[in-house]
């Protein structure tokens, strides 16, 4: 009986709504993961003939199901980036600790405290939605997991103010520098790999070589898709229990259910099977043109750093990582042409994804908490959400002008992220 007047209290019902919303947003943005990093691992392959493209993205999509169960150390990552605790003790003048680690912070227990947080997580994921939708269409290979990261910052310092609402030690330590390193480190160990592959290899056939390492590329771009299984679902994972917290149905002290890992898996798995087909192009074709050996070196190479990193609980960008493998290999190989203009617009286009992510949740927050109403905040969120569903659509429907398909994805390369819409389909080599 109390339990059927639990359920016919507003209140209840209204939390449970915001809560199925953000949960729902949430895995809008894995989905949107899954897709708009498909060409992380499978770019190379598809390039060099190596996987017929369709077989390549449903292999991906398998393998990064797997590797979404493989560990939470990001997951533990990414939802401590948002403070709702104290992180170390604090002291009075007098050396009394007056609140201890892993306490909560006042906001979390004052009244609307547990709305606010579901809010700012809201929020946070429209922004990395939208940056996501944004540099989909325009075929540029961006981090979704700073586009997330941002939206978070943006919303959270909307909310609770810029020094009290954002773990900024975490987020230098285990965001901003492996951005700035994982790349380089990325590109010198692809390109060390491409030189020594190149001299081991030079007195056999061509042909006979390549398809070898046609061959060997099944192998590494599937590591590479299980590691970006293993790193990227488990982003939404902690996003997710974030809001969890939040509603009041988890504490922080608590492990991540297992419907949440499943369901996250799912919808990296879908998202990544649909093939982000403009990214792949960019990648496969608009760096270097890349044969099979090269892309061998690329993928062992962005799996090495993306595995190690998924350890050590470092929330990576895949797309970093991949991007300076596939750009050391035309450095490690002499005579390739390497399309540094390309390479430098995608680097804007990093520089630029937290800070606008961030703007974007903020607005998001700021319009949900202008918004809100009477209902306990669910009309604010709503309009966000009616936003979101109406941006998305319309880029979805202006990218269907020049689509980017299985069939064109290997055309030449012509300066352009997008393949015309009228490209004659040509299908590559498989093995």
């Amino acid at each position: 009986m109390d339990f059927v007047q639990r359920l016919n209290d507003h209140e209840v019902v209204t939390e449970l709504v915001i809560l199925v919303l953000v949960v729902g947003t949430a895995l809008a943005f894995d989905f949107t993961n899954g897709f708009h990093d498909t060409g992380n691992a499978m770019a190379t392959s598809i390039a060099t003939g190596a996987l017929k493209p369709k077989v390549a993205v449903a292999l991906s999509g398998v393998l990064n199901l797997v590797g979404a169960f493989l560990s939470i150390e990001v997951a533990k990552t990414v939802s401590k980036v948002v403070k709702i605790q104290y992180t170390k003790d604090v002291k009075d003048a007098s050396g009394q600790v007056v609140h201890h680690s892993g306490q909560p912070l006042p906001f979390f227990d004052a009244p609307g405290g547990h709305h606010l947080l579901i809010t700012i997580v809201f929020a946070g994921l429209v922004g990395g939605i939208l940056w996501n939708l944004v540099t989909w269409l325009l075929g540029l290979p961006s981090s979704s997991s700073h586009a997330l990261f941002g939206g978070l910052i943006g919303a959270a310092i909307a909310g609770l103010g810029w020094s009290s609402g954002v773990d900024w030690t975490l987020v230098l330590s285990s965001i901003v520098i492996p951005a700035l390193l994982s790349p380089l480190v990325a590109l010198v160990i692809a390109a060390v790999g491409t030189y020594l592959v190149y001299s081991i290899t030079a007195r056999l056939d061509p042909r006979r070589r390549d398809r070898g390492f046609r061959w060997g590329q099944i192998g590494s771009a599937s590591l590479v898709s299980l590691a970006h299984g293993t790193g990227d679902a488990q982003k939404t994972m902690g996003v997710i229990f974030l809001a969890l917290v939040a509603h009041g149905s988890l504490t922080s002290s608590d492990g991540i259910p297992f419907w949440v890992k499943l369901s996250c898996a799912v919808a990296i798995a879908l998202g990544t099977y649909l093939g982000g087909w403009r990214v792949i192009r960019t990648l496969g074709k608009g760096l270097v043109e890349i044969s099979p050996p090269q892309g061998m070196a690329a993928e062992a190479a962005s799996a090495a750093v993306i595995m190690t990193s998924s350890h050590l609980g470092l929330a990576l960008s895949t797309t970093h990582v991949a991007t300076g493998s596939i750009l050391g290999t035309g450095v490690g190989r002499r005579g390739a042409q390497v399309r540094w203009n390309i390479a430098g617009r995608m680097a804007a286009g990093w520089l630029f994804t937290l800070p606008i992510a961030a703007v974007v949740g903020a607005i998001c927050w700021w319009l949900a908490d202008l918004l809100k109403g009477p209902a306990d905040g669910l009309f604010g969120i709503l309009l966000v959400f009616a936003i979101l569903v109406a941006t998305a659509t319309a880029i979805w429907l202006r990218s269907r002008r020049a689509p980017v398909h299985a069939g064109n994805v290997n055309e030449e390369w012509d300066g352009a992220p997008r393949a015309a819409a009228d490209a004659s389909p040509r299908t590559p080599a498989s093995v």
